[in-house]
């Protein structure tokens, strides 16, 4: 699975999967209980695939953190969240040497073992690269969708235009 459809939710535990758009916020399924819930758009969201690690240097993206703790320590769940700061902190610097120590805070690498810890209990953990092909088929497979998007789009907005048009004729 895609780190951006795994989402994270402030004010829940628990990491949740991208279900559907709704209107004024979101709909997840919880990977714990697999309860759907909706999300309002107040709430504050995060996609896995968009979040970074600061370092001294440039960002480094979650899903390379994580490939790299899978590396070290291959179907070893990370520490547990709730050790003490010492051992998170030199097993953080096991894994990123170079991370921000000034703007990555103990409640960052808490959520990071979590989460990291949760995606291996679920096995979603997949570091592989999709193969040429498998992109192609991905990118056929939407083409079809979007052109038909467009289509309805378009006709909408004729619909519309339709509309206007008779309503302004009728005023005069």
């Amino acid at each position: 699975m895609d780190l951006k459809d795994i989402m994270s939710v402030s004010g829940q535990s628990g990491l949740f999967r991208f279900v559907s758009q709704g209107r004024n916020g979101i709909i997840v399924e919880s990977f714990t209980d697999k309860k759907r819930s909706f999300v309002s758009a107040s709430h504050k969201v995060s996609s896995l695939g968009d979040i970074a690690i600061f370092t001294d240097g440039e960002e480094v993206p979650l899903k390379d953190v994580l490939k790299t703790i899978h590396e070290l320590e291959p179907g070893v769940p990370a520490p547990d969240p709730r050790s003490s700061p010492d051992v998170l902190k030199k097993f953080m610097e096991k894994i990123l040497p170079n991370y921000d120590r000034e703007r990555v805070y103990m409640s960052d690498i808490k959520k990071l073992f979590a989460w990291y810890n949760s995606l291996l209990e679920l096995k979603l953990l997949n570091f592989e690269e999709p193969t040429p092909d498998e992109t192609a088929k991905t990118e056929e497979q939407a083409q079809p969708e979007s052109k038909s998007k467009s289509k309805t789009a378009a006709s909408k907005a004729k619909k519309t235009t339709a509309v206007k048009k008779t309503a302004a004729g009728k005023k005069k």
